[in-house]
């Protein structure tokens, strides 16, 4: 059997993959972790984002800690960096999230966080997987067995945190006469963004903030930031959010219904901090447009390139006390704040970098160039021969040099899907697609499946 955790959890489509039984041992396994580090009842919080399987998978979770032993705090819906920071907050020894994030419906996921708010590190989850495939007798009966403890209130004190980060330093309803357009994406975010952005003053357009359980991310949300951007030109709204399904990422629009990604938002608030209090260094992965470490290099603000995934951007952040890191799909981190990239937090922040400066986010905005970027995911392939494919490489290299210093080339396997991914960036769209046809078409042939 493969590593059961990637890169943001566990994921697969819910009741075939990741059916209400593994769920169940994994709850057990979680707690038997950490029974084994000491802790005689260990207590659990437990948030999903709406999605239909997430009932279903909830009560799986919840049953297997309760099995073994461990009392479960349950948050109901929640945005996943809501679910961390509770965790912290009510002493809890552990968090779960089920939740997709940005996945269609029929997927969910399980991610887990540790009694600081930080995600699992890969030797904490190795560890769960070993107590997950092996025998387990340990049974608890009579008042030794854990009890489910709801606790749906608690998502008041997630919102007031946002709230009062908005207002540090500039007072009640800072935002008042800023006309917003948020995209909820039928998800975690439903419960939280408008009313956050109400209380600080905005006057909101919240879209896709009425969940059914089926239409979380469908033709919505940060995958699909043409909506906001629509709603943007219709309202005359100064500028659109749009968040995932389970809120810990922000894509957003300007006022003139240009999308503002990942990067471009991090290298806004990376350039207010400098402005503020001199940043000296910003953690990006190796999927951040070239545009933003040129963006950075003439600020001054050193660079640090991690994996992809938010974990890592984290433990470099963590490791170098880097205060400010984050990813071009939206996923941003404030040290000072959070323990995991936050959405609604990152919106925060974003607009108020526009209230204090007296700019526009198309003129913030302007802080880099991004370079055209192509990104092609190949499907059916062998991820496992990606690093021994000589062609492939080869290929890649005359790429590369071709290039110079006018634009580069990644080929990774993917960390939550069955595909090789071809990122190209160059100085020209043109020719960023014709590099990335390319590369793709030698990684569908050297890495084809066997028939």
């Amino acid at each position: 059997m493969g590593r059961l955790f990637g890169t943001d959890g566990i994921r697969g489509v819910a009741n075939t993959e990741l059916t209400p039984e593994f769920v169940l041992g994994l709850g057990r396994a979680l707690v038997r972790t950490l029974r084994e580090e000491g802790i005689a009842r260990p207590r659990i919080a437990v948030g999903r984002d709406p999605r239909a399987s997430g009932e279903m998978l909830e009560a799986s979770l919840v049953a297997g800690i309760c099995s073994a032993g461990g009392d479960a705090v349950v948050l109901g819906v929640l945005p996943t960096p809501g679910v961390a920071l509770l965790t912290r907050s009510i002493g809890a020894d552990s968090g779960a999230v089920l939740s997709a994030s940005h996945n269609p419906v029929a997927d969910n996921g399980i991610k887990f966080f540790g009694s600081s708010g930080y995600k699992l590190t890969d030797a904490e989850e190795d560890r769960i997987e070993e107590l997950l495939q092996r025998s387990d007798e340990d049974r608890p009966t009579g008042a030794a067995v854990g009890r489910r403890h709801d606790a749906p209130g608690l998502v008041d004190r997630y919102v007031d945190h946002l709230v009062a980060l908005g207002e540090a330093g500039r007072g009640p309803r800072p935002f008042a006469g800023l006309r917003v357009v948020v995209d909820c994406a039928n998800g975690a975010a439903s419960t939280v963004a408008p009313l956050v952005l109400d209380r600080l003053g905005c006057t909101v357009t919240a879209l896709c903030a009425d969940p059914t359980g089926d239409d979380i991310n469908d033709g919505c949300g940060s995958t699909h930031p043409e909506v906001a951007a629509q709603a943007v030109l219709a309202t005359g709204a100064a500028l659109g959010l749009a968040h995932d399904g389970d809120a810990d990422r922000l894509i957003a629009v300007d006022g003139d219904g240009r999308v503002v990604d990942g990067d471009a938002i991090l290298a806004v608030l990376a350039a207010r901090l400098h402005e503020q209090r001199g940043l000296p260094t910003v953690v990006t992965t190796v999927m951040t447009n070239l545009g933003f470490k040129r963006a950075m290099e003439g600020l001054g603000i050193g660079v640090v390139q991690t994996k992809v995934g938010d974990r890592y951007v984290l433990e470099a952040m963590r490791e170098g006390g880097h205060p400010l890191g984050g990813e071009q799909s939206g996923h941003v981190i404030f040290a000072e704040h959070a323990t995991t990239g936050d959405g609604v937090l990152t919106a925060v922040q974003l607009l108020g970098a526009v209230v204090d400066t007296g700019r526009p986010l198309a003129d913030l905005a302007t802080v880099m160039r991004r370079l055209p970027q192509v990104l092609i995911n190949v499907p059916e392939v062998d991820r496992g021969r990606l690093a021994d494919a000589e062609q492939l490489w080869k290929a890649v290299r005359a790429e590369e040099e071709r290039m110079g210093d006018g634009g580069r080339v990644l080929v990774r396997p993917s960390g939550t899907e069955p595909v090789v991914r071809v990122m190209v960036e160059a100085e020209t769209e043109d020719d960023a697609q014709a590099t990335a046809d390319r590369l793709a078409a030698v990684v569908a042939e050297e890495l084809a499946l066997a028939s």
